[in-house]
């Protein structure tokens, strides 16, 4: 039992205020006592005002009320990191949900907490340093195969300075806490290392040489993405949207298909239902890169809206760590997180609860520093041995009514480098991915060439503005070299920025592929062409949609492929204005 007792004087929701005797600290993790039972309730310091702390709690606090005892751990909220973690479920705490449903059946019962990494399994450990090597924090001790990649067992992250390797375990088979290496430092201090680690949620880890520049593109094989709104490893990308615009489908086929190697789904609040769809889904599907489940690369975590709102908070940040350890070793990693207007919509309630001073729209006044210190944490590195290890974060956010003026969104803009725009508009009208090539922008590479892409998108927004100018005067008042823009524009559109994602070869487009392809598109936006009407000019740009479409559904450089871009050259050429 804790030696650090406080008791409740006040209960506002999950929000608890508490006095105490012994110090306490900023985050430190409490347990609320639901009368004289046992059940207790774990819960986070958020705020400290001499004797008295006010603190949220995780679980439904019905039952708890004043008089009752809170104990103080000493300990901030922290995770556990080490093999295992990989195909797993977990709740924003990190309680394994698969195990909690063994346990407590198809409710979850409150107050029930499990260890994230099973002890009982034991890890075949192969150790790299030796007794009388100097380490500092972050550096390789051993490793253990888990799944597809060598798991690094590393020093404990919070060492200061250098220390020296005493004693180091043989390999063997051990359990996560089990000890495999005691380190020594110059004054005689001893240290033990075990294969399972554990570390605060909320602080980053810094166990790297060097912080760099992300420029490597990250291929999504997404066309709109990677040819005209890249994400670079190691850069931040937003997805706002209004609802049902396909910011959920968007991620998980992003998932699949990105080039890297670890991908974390942080569902911080969004609706049940998508997911236990993503919950069923993940485990049958093939993982392009290795053809096994992709679920052996994946990692969950799971808040949906109907549990504890200060939860949300939590499963951020649990996802972030998770992902900073992975980077660790060395790994490309992908962190998306769905939706980051959950997690503000908990802190808004949070500091309404506080009595804060309300910003816009009663968000608290410290959204922006908040959500800019969890895309910071992102980045890309380079370990003290040298190898690089990348985050990526994606956010998605859900603006009331499709508004790109609310705070989260605006807020999440002045940090992000990329912004993918859905529109109402594009997914009313079936056009997938929903991104807006008008409105979404991004300040990473592309994989195509800078100036081919401006071509492009300068021809998308002419093409609009007639569009647009259509609407008013009519096709007839539109001259017939707008009307050819605009088609052009609109071929675009249906051929390169749309993706059947049912069809295996279009759901993912190579690089390679994106690069070639480009090229002959622009050769068509450059190409001045001769119609003897806009009928007759229709027309062709409906067939050669089709055709474009069948192209896309064809593998790269095989003799479909090759056949159905000579067919386009062929027409290409008859409607030329050369052509004579």
């Amino acid at each position: 039992m804790s030696e650090n007792i406080g008791k409740i004087t006040g209960v506002n929701g999950n929000l608890l205020k508490v006095e105490f005797e012994k110090p306490v600290i900023q985050n430190e993790v409490a347990y609320a006592r639901v009368g004289s039972s046992d059940l207790k309730l774990k819960a986070e310091v958020i705020r400290v005002r001499g004797n008295s702390a006010e603190l949220q709690v995780f679980e439904d606090t019905v039952g708890l009320k004043v008089g009752d005892s809170v104990e103080f751990t000493g300990s901030l909220l922290s995770v556990e990191l080490g093999p295992g973690l990989l195909t797993q479920v977990f709740d924003g705490l990190q309680n394994p949900l698969p195990a909690l449903a063994e346990q407590c059946g198809f409710f979850l019962q409150r107050g029930t907490y499990l260890d994230p990494l099973p002890r009982s399994t034991k890890w075949a450990y192969t150790p790299v340093a030796k007794v009388g090597d100097t380490v500092i924090a972050g550096d390789t001790l051993g490793t253990v195969p888990e799944g597809m990649f060598e798991h690094r067992i590393m020093t404990p992250f919070n060492l200061r300075g250098k220390w020296t390797v005493d004693s180091v375990k043989e390999a063997g088979e051990y359990t996560v806490d089990e000890i495999i290496a005691t380190l020594k430092d110059d004054k005689g201090n001893t240290r033990e290392c075990k294969i399972m680690q554990v570390w605060p949620v909320k602080m980053p880890i810094k166990c790297y040489a060097e912080r760099l520049r992300p420029t490597e593109s990250m291929a999504s094989k997404m066309r709109t993405i990677d040819t005209f709104f890249p994400v670079a490893k190691g850069g931040t990308f937003c997805v706002p949207g209004p609802f049902g615009a396909g910011k959920t489908v968007l991620q998980q086929i992003m998932s699949r298909h990105a080039e890297v190697d670890i991908v974390i789904i942080a569902a911080c609040g969004e609706r049940a239902g998508e997911v236990v769809e993503t919950l069923r889904e993940f485990p049958e599907l093939t993982d392009p890169r290795t053809g096994k489940s992709l679920m052996e690369r994946t990692l969950i975590i799971c808040n949906t809206s109907s549990m504890p709102v200060a939860a949300r908070e939590a499963s951020v940040y649990t996802g972030v760590t998770l992902a900073e350890y992975y980077r660790q070793m060395g790994l490309d990693v992908l962190l998306l997180a769905d939706s980051t207007s959950r997690w503000a919509q908990a802190l808004r309630e949070m500091s309404g609860r506080l009595e804060e001073i309300p910003g816009e729209e009663a968000f608290p006044a410290y959204l922006e520093s908040v959500i800019a210190s969890f895309y910071e944490r992102g980045g890309a590195v380079r370990l003290n041995d040298g190898t690089i290890g990348t985050v990526t974060i994606g956010g998605t956010v859900s603006p009331a009514g499709g508004n790109f003026e609310e705070p989260v969104t605006q807020a999440t803009l002045k940090v992000v480098g990329a912004f993918h725009g859905l529109s109402r508009a594009r997914s009313d009208a079936r056009r997938y991915p929903a991104i807006d090539p008008l409105d979404s922008w991004s300040k990473y590479p592309s994989v195509v060439d800078a100036e081919k892409v401006a071509k492009a998108r300068r021809v998308l927004r002419d093409g609009a503005e007639v569009g647009q100018m259509m609407k008013v005067v009519g096709e007839e008042g539109t001259s017939i070299d707008d009307f050819i823009l605009y088609l052009k524009s609109e071929y675009i559109d249906a051929t390169y920025l749309q993706q059947n994602a049912f069809n295996e070869t279009d759901a993912a487009n190579s690089v390679e592929r994106q690069e070639y392809v480009f090229s002959k598109l622009l050769n068509l936006l450059e190409t001045k062409m001769k119609f003897k009407d806009k009928g007759a000019a229709r027309s062709f740009f409906q067939q050669l949609t089709q055709t474009c479409r069948d192209w896309n559904n064809s593998e790269f450089q095989s003799d479909e492929f090759n056949k159905i871009e000579e067919q386009m050259t062929k027409v290409l050429v008859e409607v030329s204005d050369y052509a004579e």
